[in-house]
Order: C-alpha cells, then structure tokens, then sequence
C-alpha cells in the first residue's frame, strides 16, 4: 500500500505506529506539522508548517518571528498556557496549511491517508479532503482529543466534527473515544477500532525482572515513578501535594520524575516541598532507561483529568509497575480498583497518598496485581499483535 501518514514527526507514539508499515515494505510517506528527522526509511518526508510549529523549509530553517514567539512561549508559560495559545491561534493557520497539504495528496495520489490524532492533524486533513472523496481518510483519536481539545474553543468544536464527518473510519486508543465520536458526528456505518495508540508494547524493550541498569535509582523505602511529565491535562498539582505527605510517612521512599528537569513549574514545587534527594526531577528518558527506571519502581502514576490509554502507563504494566490512575472513564478500560490497581480522585493529593502508602505496604497486593496486568498486556497491547490488527484493518479498509 502507499500510505501517507499525517503526524508529529517527532514524536514517540506516532513513529513507533509509522515503523511497522516501514518493515512491512509499504511505500510510507510523512507529513509532519513540525520539524523533525525520524529514523525511518521514509518514502518521503514533507513539513507542512502551522503556527507555533517553528517551521518553513523541510524543516530546515526557523522563521524569525515565529520561531521567537515559540521559544518564549515554551520558557516563560505554563503547559496550561502553551496550550490556551495553541487552542487560539493554531486553527487560524490550518486553511494555509491545507492548501499545501491539498498539492502534496494530488502529487502522491496514496491509497490511504492516516491522520495521527484529530488537533490538528486530523483538523488539516479535513479541510485538505473537504471537496473530495477520495483518497481515504483514517483518523487516530489520541487521549483528549475530544474531553479537553473539542470543547476549548467554538473552533475547535467546528474542526472537530469536520474531521469526524469527513474520517472514512476511526482509531481510537480507548472504547470511550469510540463511543464519543458517535455522538459528535462519526457515522455509525463507518468502521472503528480501539487499538493503543502506539500500536502496542515492545515487550523485548519493555518487561519485568533484573536487568543490567544503564540508569541507577536509588530509594531504599521504594521508587514510585511519574512518567507523565508536565501537561495541561496532568494534575502535577495533586502529585506534588501529595509528596510530603507520603514522606511524612515513609521517609525512604523515592519520586522520580522524567521529563521534568530545567521545567520552572517543576522546579519551583520542587523548591517549595523541600524534598530534597527523596524527589528527583529528571531529564527526558530513552525508552531504554525509561523501562530501566520502571523495572526499579515498585508504583507508577498516571494522574491526568482527560485521558485515553497512556503509552507509558502499558509500557510500566509491563515492567511489572503498580498503577495509582485518575479515575476516568478510559483508565477504568484498564484498572479494577483495588484489583490490579488503584483509582483515585485526581484532584484529592489527600487520596493519592493514602492510595500511595497502602500499595507501599501490601506487596502481596503488587505481586498479584502484576500477575493480573502482565497478561492483560499480553493479550490486549503486545506490539507485534496490535499492529498486524491495524494492518489487515487498513487492507480491509482500503
């Protein structure tokens, strides 16, 4: 098949999905709304620029004025903020966008063309395929499209129903996303599947047990890992909050945090707790030494108000983790509570330490929940499986 996938070039999630259709021998081809240089054996790769994405030219060269409004935004303003201005100003550079896009379909002519989440990927599709129909459009929905992007802005809401009208079928990450789309404009005679949104976990990378440790953490009460890094949708607040108040009660016990070192907002709780060695701001992780450190980690967290199926909360699953989730409608998909995992208000930093501190002392509880949730991963997220799925879906499709 020749596949045109529309994604973030740079990140993780999508090119973990776009690097099995590369094995597999199709002719894949990328356009990305932001500057990057995968490691993959691309037919193409196109940058198509929108604002904030700091891009003109292949991505080689940074426009000026763009590219400065970008830097100071990423400096000096909260997650919250970066995206209020992306909410703002991103769609108004869409339809410029979708010209571009337009000219690169009509020269490709791909048999299928992927969007990898709907803002603004799916958004610019949209627009780019709104007076055609072919060729075939399949839209990813990724953790909050619908929950915290849809309903930002007038816009917003506007784009997204375009995209979901004009999508010829759905990925989602999460039965509830499914579920949504239906209600804001997805046919229910078009085909849907709920597959992660990474196409799975590598379990040759990603599993329990020793390991020779290219990364060393040391926390002799236990290590609990929060992987979720700063983000408008990730209740830091309540995580931070939550930390003396475990300490108070086991003072061995380590936080590490990837992702989150030289982030003012990090710091600047990180300075106020006075936590000193107990709490460890790292930098951005390798997916090696990101499954090292959840090999090291007894828990993992995952407290966010919107949420599909986070990639780092299957990838700690299988390194043998216990989960302390929000408790939203996607995370229930995948934790029982009580069972094979906690569900706590993500807004009560009373609960989290509370839930922190139960799973602390009950490692029969851990020992029976990493049973239940290596075998979940098995059969429901390993990546060899996922992806043949999303192949003969896209064959079926096509």
């Amino acid at each position: 098949m020749k596949l045109l996938f529309i994604a973030d070039g740079r990140s993780p999630i999508a090119l973990n999905w776009i690097q099995y259709f590369v094995d597999q021998g199709h002719e894949v081809h990328l356009a990305s709304l932001y500057p990057c240089q995968p490691d993959l054996q691309l037919a193409s790769l196109t940058i198509i620029p929108v604002a904030f994405s700091g891009a003109v030219e292949q991505g080689s060269v940074v426009s000026g004025r763009g590219s400065l409004k970008s830097r100071l935004t990423r400096a000096i303003a909260t997650p919250a903020v970066r995206t209020w201005l992306r909410h703002q100003f991103v769609p108004r550079s869409l339809p410029n966008a979708a010209t571009e896009l337009q000219s690169l379909i009509a020269h490709l002519q791909p048999d299928l063309i992927h969007a990898m989440r709907i803002p603004y990927e799916g958004m610019l599709a949209a627009l780019a395929l709104s007076e055609v129909e072919e060729p075939s459009l399949l839209v990813s929905v990724w953790g909050n499209d619908f929950t915290l992007h849809a309903p930002a802005t007038l816009r917003l809401a506007r784009l997204t129903k375009l995209a979901l009208q004009r999508a010829d079928a759905l990925h989602t990450d999460c039965q509830r996303d499914l579920d949504l789309a239906g209600k804001l404009g997805f046919a229910a005679n078009k085909p849907g599947v709920v597959l992660p949104g990474a196409g799975g976990i590598q379990m040759d990378v990603f599993y329990p047990g020793p390991h020779p440790r290219p990364l060393s953490l040391k926390g002799e009460g236990g290590i609990i890992i929060n992987p979720r890094g700063l983000r408008a949708y990730v209740r830091s607040d309540t995580f931070f909050e939550a930390v003396p108040r475990v300490l108070a009660r086991h003072p061995g016990v380590k936080f590490i945090c990837p992702s989150m070192q030289n982030q003012p907002e990090a710091e600047s709780w990180a300075s106020r707790l006075g936590a000193g060695e107990s709490l460890s701001l790292l930098p951005r992780l390798s997916r090696v030494q990101m499954a090292d450190a959840y090999r090291q980690a007894q828990i993992v967290l995952s407290i966010t108000e919107h949420d599909g199926t986070p990639n780092t909360l299957l990838e700690a699953l299988a390194c043998g983790c216990f989960p302390i989730v929000g408790d939203i409608p996607s995370l229930r998909e995948w934790i029982r509570d009580g069972e094979n995992g906690f569900l706590v208000d993500s807004g009560d930093p009373h609960a989290l330490a509370e839930a922190i501190g139960t799973a602390l002392l009950d490692p029969e509880l851990r020992a029976r929940a990493r049973e239940i949730n290596m075998q979940m991963i098995v059969e429901r997220a390993e990546y060899g499986a996922v992806m043949a799925q999303a192949e003969r879906f896209y064959q079926e499709f096509v």
